[in-house]
């Protein structure tokens, strides 16, 4: 979805408005935008006010403990955001909520991402998002000194790669997480049903709407595990009463679905035509279904699934 830097000022007005996980790939089921426009998401210039399946290197069989990385050494990382491309991510991909994952957790400072080795940092999270907000952190898995947490960005673009994973994964410093709240409930997106429901930790299904999903040209991804990373309005797509709610995934089909520069994020946004397969790869919803994600916390489970 497309994300302009006007949006994003608005949005930032209005805040002031996915046993032993295998670092692996993780790919996540995502709807791009057309007239899914999700706005994209740009870096601000105004100073901060089922199981996984392992398709890339294994982690270690004994954790390594973690090594401090000076705050020179982090700050010269590059940043994992939503349009980054960090080859030293770890795709991922599962089909169900993880155990691990049951809370959603910040940082205070920005923190070095691992890859599978977890001897070797290549790239960082920063405290705050493109919202200028706290950066939304997931994990997992727990391993030792370390958390297996979700990011926001690509590990490799369609173009370059047939197997682009929707998803990415890093380890990081279990001790730098802060506990923000606990998780209830989880999003499953039917791309066959074009449904998205709303289900609790028992599997019930407590609210369920249709939608529509991506077209054959630009399909929503399947069989893949994000989360709720941010949500905000934006006038510049005609999004100005029901919030946006954007995911970690990404389109594992195109670099840029919808044109522009948003890395090909999978947004769920209100559009009055919404039925069947007629989008981008994002999720079109009613007001009424916006209005029930908006209800959960960010950081909520989503999965993608045909």
């Amino acid at each position: 979805m497309k994300l302009s830097r006007r949006s994003i000022l608005t949005a930032v007005v209005s805040a002031c408005a996915l046993g032993a996980i295998i670092a692996g790939v993780v790919v996540i089921n995502s709807t791009g935008a057309g007239s899914d426009a999700v706005g994209t998401p740009q870096p601000s210039t105004q100073a901060p006010s089922p199981s996984p399946v392992a398709t890339s290197a294994s982690p270690p069989a004994i954790a390594p403990p973690y090594v401090a990385v000076t705050a020179e050494a982090i700050a010269a990382l590059p940043e994992a955001n939503y349009s980054a491309v960090i080859s030293g991510l770890i795709p991922y991909e599962a089909d169900e909520v993880p155990e691990a994952m049951t809370a959603v957790y910040r940082i205070a400072s920005d923190q070095p991402l691992f890859d599978a080795d977890r001897l070797t940092p290549v790239a960082r999270i920063a405290a705050k998002n493109f919202l200028l907000e706290d950066s939304i952190l997931v994990p997992v898995a727990f391993d030792g000194d370390w958390a297996l947490v979700l990011t926001p960005s690509r590990q490799s673009l369609p173009s370059e790669n047939d197997e682009a994973p929707a998803q990415t994964a890093a380890w990081i410093p279990a001790a730098s997480l802060e506990k923000v709240q606990d998780l209830r409930t989880h999003v499953v997106v039917s791309v066959g049903e074009e449904t998205v429901s709303i289900v609790d930790g028992a599997g019930t299904v407590e609210q369920s709407f249709d939608a529509g999903v991506g077209a054959a040209d630009t399909p929503t991804p399947v069989g893949s595990l994000g989360y709720l990373q941010a949500r905000y309005l934006d006038p510049a797509q005609d999004q100005e009463v029901y919030p946006i709610a954007l995911t970690s995934l990404h389109s594992d089909a195109a670099d840029e679905p919808y044109g522009g520069s948003d890395g090909g994020l999978i947004g769920m946004h209100f559009q009055t035509d919404r039925n069947g397969a007629v989008s981008h790869g994002c999720i079109r919803l009613s007001g009424e279904a916006i209005t029930a994600l908006n209800a959960l916390p960010l950081g909520t489970p989503v999965i993608l699934k045909a």
